[in-house]
């Protein structure tokens, strides 16, 4: 082993430890990576940001401003639920359209817009067929998965596999070469949950069960402010319920007329009667404290909580969400939102307590309590899916059809006139920002810039792994292990080792890692290079072993009310079944020995 190879399984090493902890941002964590590679000059410092200019990379972020205009003009939408209408109310039937449904999308979009774009319509439909949430959603997110694998652009991981070929020389896939092996990957993931994963997912309701609400918070009563209170005179912000108490004013009853529109500036007055929530124990200090006398006292109550035009929701954060890891207090959420936190759903467990200073992770869910005017403005903004049956006007659907032909355009660009899929994409996106699909700031947030920072950062490492012979030693290594078993051991072994490393990272970083080492074991073995990264590629979809294994998981994490090991306990068997079907059909596809 030379000092070139062992620093860069160093770096490997590192780059797996810190993904695995997550205790720094994947995008950082690919810095860190592409800055380990230019410093110890293990490619030549010329091309150490040649990935930010990449081909696969510039596909990647024009493929998100093109999944943003789907989303845009209710494409995406108006296909789900149409679909969705057909499946009736039978628990097997409905979870093969919801696959069906969310693959097919997400052959064309990224997976996490997908599964956003139809987890709102899932809780719908858990409400009307009386199915427990739990019960969809984990089929929407790994159908969300599967379905990547059916055309080029159905996931980064495709692009990125079909770069590192292109930069070797090697023979590539088309656009829709994917799509045989595709399918039956797609068609493997449905008749398994039909069968055998529907019956090991939980039945729980998450927070959309009224059974969940009425237990996430402790106390809700009315307390009075009595003439001698130094809350008399004060705004709820001056008051410090909040922050001394932990309590939450949730309506403020004036002379007889409730009033439940109210911010941190709504003066207290003496006499009256504040909604309040919170535990026992502060209520108590704070009646000690501000003079205040409990009027009575009572459960959560939704239809006290709900009069006139308020109402109980819940939502989780966005894919792209800017207030991950921030505060409600941080971010001022009463008045920018005009909605009170009740509880956050995490880890299947609710938050109750002090929620003003609990950092927001993506995958929470919270039921807030608001006015029904201001639904649809945080439905429409960039940080919240609302998970309720929202009928919303899509403002320009009367676009979709130019959408639907910027697809078209860049995909009849690439089969028929062998235009390069980057610039076939960058063609699609620019017409439907011209078209006002989108707009140029749509656009922007639409790109999930995480994900291409990740991808740029982690091409160094790949091209090092080449350069100093890691990945030719390390398929070197395979051979001398699994050699002896025959090609379809090898080939076993690249999907394994594929699926293995996806649940610790995102599967576009395990691409990068396992590409390399595969395609040098398929040439020492005079074998097919396509056969192979294709094993990986599908090895790399399958992070159906955790939560934390994709951002579709994450996504459905606290809206299905799961567990972390719920994921396991469906995903092992699937990632099995993908493992035997995979080595039936590749060879088939894509014969071992050309």
């Amino acid at each position: 082993m030379t000092t070139e190879i062992a620093l860069t399984l160093t770096i490997i090493v590192a780059a797996l430890a810190l993904f695995a902890t997550e205790k720094l941002r994947v995008d950082l964590v690919a810095l860190l990576v592409l800055l380990s590679v230019a410093l110890l000059r293990l490619i030549n410092p010329k091309e150490i940001f040649d990935g930010f200019a990449n081909p696969a990379v510039i596909t990647v972020w024009a493929v998100y401003m093109v999944s943003g205009g789907l989303f845009k003009t209710g494409v995406a939408d108006a296909t789900g639920r149409g679909i969705l209408r057909l499946a009736g109310h039978g628990e097997p039937r409905l979870i093969a359209t919801i696959m069906v449904t969310c693959g097919v999308i997400s052959a064309f979009m990224n997976n996490v817009g997908a599964t956003a774009m139809l987890m709102p319509a899932m809780v719908g439909i858990s409400r009307r067929t009386k199915i427990a949430v739990s019960k969809l959603l984990i089929p929407l997110s790994f159908s969300s998965l599967l379905g990547g694998k059916m055309t080029l652009i159905g996931t980064p991981a495709n692009i990125l596999a079909m770069g590192i070929l292109a930069d070797r020389g090697l023979s590539t896939l088309g656009f829709f070469d994917f799509t045989p092996m595709g399918i039956v990957v797609l068609t493997t993931g449905v008749l398994y949950m039909v069968l055998i994963g529907r019956h090991l997912l939980p039945v729980r309701e998450g927070t959309q069960g009224r059974r969940d609400v009425y237990r996430l918070r402790e106390y809700v009563t009315e307390v009075r402010v009595s003439p001698t209170s130094p809350l008399a005179g004060e705004t709820l912000l001056e008051s410090h319920l909040g922050r001394d108490y932990d309590l939450t004013v949730l309506a403020i009853e004036r002379n007889g007329i409730g009033r439940t529109r109210i911010g941190r500036d709504t003066r207290v007055q003496a006499g009256d009667l504040l909604t309040v929530e919170g535990s026992a124990d502060d209520l108590m200090a704070a009646r000690e404290a501000l003079g205040l006398t409990i009027e009575a006292e009572r459960k959560l109550d939704l239809e006290r909580l709900e009069p006139g035009n308020v109402q109980l929701i819940e939502a989780t954060l966005a894919p792209r969400s800017g207030l991950v890891g921030r505060t409600l207090r941080g971010v001022r959420f009463r008045d920018r939102y005009g909605f009170t936190a009740l509880a956050i759903w995490r880890h299947g467990e609710a938050i109750t307590q002090k929620l003003r200073d609990v950092p927001l992770r993506f995958g929470d869910a919270l039921l807030l309590q608001g006015s029904q005017h201001r639904v649809r403005e945080l439905q429409e903004g960039p940080d919240f899916l609302v998970l309720e049956p929202l009928e919303l006007e899509q403002l320009r659907r009367h676009k979709a059809p130019i959408a639907i032909a910027a697809l078209v355009l860049a995909i009849l660009l690439v089969v028929f006139a062998d235009v390069h899929i980057s610039l076939a994409m960058v063609i699609a996106a620019v017409v439907i920002i011209l078209t006002g699909c989108l707009s140029i700031e749509e656009a922007h947030e639409s790109i999930d810039w995480r994900t291409v920072f990740l991808v740029a950062g982690m091409l160094p490492l790949g091209m090092a792994m080449e350069a100093t012979g890691t990945a030719r030693y390390l398929a070197n290594f395979m051979l001398g292990a699994l050699g002896d078993l025959g090609p379809t051991a090898l080939l076993a072994g690249m999907y394994l080792l594929a699926a293995l490393i996806t649940q610790a990272m995102s599967n576009a970083a395990a691409i990068v890692l396992i590409v390399p080492i595969a395609v040098d074991t398929a040439l020492a073995l005079g074998a097919n290079h396509l056969t192979f990264t294709m094993a990986v590629v599908i090895g790399a979809a399958t992070s159906f072993l955790s939560p934390v294994g994709h951002k579709a998981n994450v996504l459905v994490f606290g809206p299905g009310g799961y567990r972390f090991f719920d994921y396991a306990r469906v995903g092992t068997l699937l990632t099995v079944a993908l493992l035997i079907v995979s080595m039936i059909f590749l060879p088939l596809f894509w014969p071992l020995f050309p």
